[in-house]
């Protein structure tokens, strides 16, 4: 069990560094976390949902993303309320108060995954989670040193030198341990070193004065392309007014307070030429090429924000030149209205931006899935992306419909196809899912666009086109023929095309995808920890 001193340790990053190195020195691993606090999630196979954290995990591991790998999932909705997900299921919609009531209840859940995932693997790492001192939340504790008991598993506890105060982080999380609790802490890790190693030598001799635990290692800091825990993520700070080259193509996603899966946008920010930035204030919006409005936990409550902060106000005068594409909760903004009349959310009923003639209902289910599909003969400015392959994952409480306006209506963006949970978790047998037929997916209509799709960009035809398509427009060289729609000039086209791709295929055969660029990764950060750990005590700890 990999815990730390304080959330931002790096335990997300040094568990899939670990399980690399186990799965390449030919063990089957899996990763587990029994809990975990995040609006960055994924939907798997089956239709369940769970932390993005994780699925890169697995990825590392070599092994399909299961929601038996965080089988408690908490999703802030406000500042003391967060919906609760068990097994890949919402179970609702839970003050912290109501929470610690039942959490107890939750434990044969969490062993019962854990016992699963035993089954198909000889050694699981698992994730704590913040720091397993927070004394007032010691009493029932599965997360930490609680779980570490349940299961009889040995700890490596990491701290993070690059805040400073490291030696202190340490030496008070083992001194505030209970005597058996510090014995299972077998190794120490210091995380995010920057500079040489030899200059902390005397600090970790010293340190051996205060304790006689053993370090594991010294990991130096090193810049990685993976998905982060979103409540740590630093790019979610960034600020500007916009692209600083003249040829960058300037992307703004907006920094909505209950911003979800931002990690969708990390394709695009891998590109050269591109510069994405998350905005949270209006007077930086600018005029960028693309306005993004990513997923949100709380769409009425953001939507609402986004009045209040004068960001809608920035964004309808820029959407009339910038292109603009709502994602999920910002698909759903982007319509005329969201009515929750169960209060799935924060309830009541919310004007939307108006921008799409959509309006979204908001019921007790919570649609999650895979899907794939192909986009529509769109119109307009968007006629470049039509017939592309679209593929992703759905997670969202509304469903949207078409309004149509006497003789007008709006485009749909595609059709989608794909498989999805079919019964409750607790009674579904493994791979037990059903298929689901084709069904529109999103809207356009002028410069804006929205869909349902989490991953979106990581389609290399998608992303490729559309980012050529916004290097077009800023260079005056995209023909539209239908450009700078407003919403009354949206003509109705629900019909299908066919189109084929192999005009595009020779030009992107040598793009990386998101997969190999994730893989690539991880064989760096394996790497790294190979050199900087001390695998014979780690293998000593393990029991191998």
């Amino acid at each position: 069990m990999i815990q730390g001193t304080m959330s931002g340790a790096g335990k997300s990053i040094l568990t899939a560094g670990i399980l690399r190195v186990l799965r390449q020195d030919g063990y089957r691993v899996a990763p587990f976390k029994s809990q975990n606090m995040a609006l960055n999630s994924y939907v798997t196979r089956e239709g369940l949902e769970m932390g993005r954290a994780q699925v890169v995990q697995a990825a590392a591991a070599g092994m399909e993303p299961s929601a038996d790998m965080n089988p408690i999932l908490l999703k802030p909705m406000g500042d003391t309320t967060s919906q609760v997900i068990v097994n890949g299921r919402p179970i609702g919609k839970m003050r912290a108060a109501d929470y610690y009531k039942v959490k107890k209840s939750l434990v044969p859940d969490i062993l019962a995954a854990y016992e699963r995932l035993r089954e198909r693997a000889d050694i699981i790492v698992i994730e704590g989670a913040g720091s397993p001192v927070e004394i007032n939340l010691r009493e029932g504790d599965f997360v930490n040193m609680g779980l570490a008991e349940m299961v009889d598993a040995p700890v490596l506890l990491a701290g993070n030198i690059d805040p400073g105060g490291v030696f202190a982080q340490l030496l008070g999380t083992i001194q505030l341990l209970r005597p058996e609790e510090r014995a299972r802490v077998k190794g120490l890790i210091i995380n995010k070193f920057r500079g040489d190693v030899s200059l902390l030598q005397p600090g970790l001799d010293m340190f051996a004065e205060y304790c006689d635990i053993p370090f594991a290692g010294v990991v130096p800091w090193i810049r990685l392309d993976l998905d982060e825990e979103d409540s740590m993520s630093e790019k979610l700070a960034g600020r500007g007014a916009g692209a600083g080259a003249d040829t960058s193509v300037d992307i703004a996603v907006i920094r909505l307070p209950y911003i979800s899966n931002y990690t969708d946008f990390a394709p695009l920010e891998r590109l050269p030429g591109v510069t994405v930035r998350y905005v949270a204030e209006a007077s930086l919006l600018g005029q960028p090429d693309l306005i993004i409005l990513p997923g949100t936990k709380n769409s009425i409550g953001d939507l609402r924000w986004l009045r209040e902060s004068g960001m809608e106000a920035r964004i309808r005068d820029a959407a009339g030149r910038s292109l603009l594409i709502g994602i999920c909760g910002g698909f759903q903004m982007l319509g005329r209205r969201i009515l929750d009349p169960l209060g799935s959310e924060t309830g009541g009923t919310e004007d939307g931006l108006g921008l799409l003639p959509v309006e979204t209902l908001f019921s007790a289910d919570k649609y999650t899935r895979q899907v794939h599909g192909t986009a529509r003969q769109l119109p307009g400015v968007w006629a470049p992306l039509s017939g592309l392959p679209v593929s992703g994952y759905e997670i969202h409480m509304g469903r949207t419909e078409y309004l149509a306006d006497g003789d007008k209506g709006t485009f749909v963006f595609a059709e989608l196809a794909g498989m999805e949970n079919a019964m409750p978790a607790e009674e579904m047998p493994d791979g037990a899912v059903t298929l689901v037929e084709e069904a529109p997916d999103g809207a356009v209509c002028g410069n804006v666009l929205g869909t349902y799709l989490h991953g979106i960009f990581d389609e290399t035809p998608f992303r490729s086109a559309l980012i050529d398509l916004l290097r077009k427009r800023k260079e005056g060289t995209c023909p539209e023929a239908e450009a700078f729609h407003t919403l009354t000039g949206c003509d109705t086209d629900l019909s299908g095309v066919e189109c084929t791709l192999s005009r595009r295929e020779s030009a992107l055969s040598g793009i990386e995808s998101a997969r190999q660029i994730q893989d690539r990764q991880l064989d760096m950060l394996a790497d790294v920890l190979r050199e900087s750990l001390d695998w014979e005590l780690i293998y000593r700890a393990i029991g191998i």
